[in-house]
């Protein structure tokens, strides 16, 4: 049976691969949306908290996600 990941990648640069395996395409691209969603909505709640020190501006790309066989 395939199973498979989520592998998130950042404006940064920086790419992370996690270590949950998904039974269906569907549930993977599911949690994909959902950490994308965390990553906007946290910087936002830092910019809030600390405008200096966190810029947010929400028509910058954000996190993406791919989804990958595991």
């Amino acid at each position: 049976m395939t199973k498979y990941k989520v592998v998130m990648h950042y404006p940064d640069g920086e790419d992370d691969e996690y270590d949950e395996t998904f039974d269906s395409y569907e549930e993977a691209e599911d949690h994909g949306r959902y950490l994308s969603s965390c990553y906007d909505l946290g910087g936002e709640i830092l910019n809030m908290s600390n405008p200096g020190d966190y810029p947010y501006d929400e028509n910058d790309e954000g996190a993406s996600y791919e989804v990958i066989e595991g």
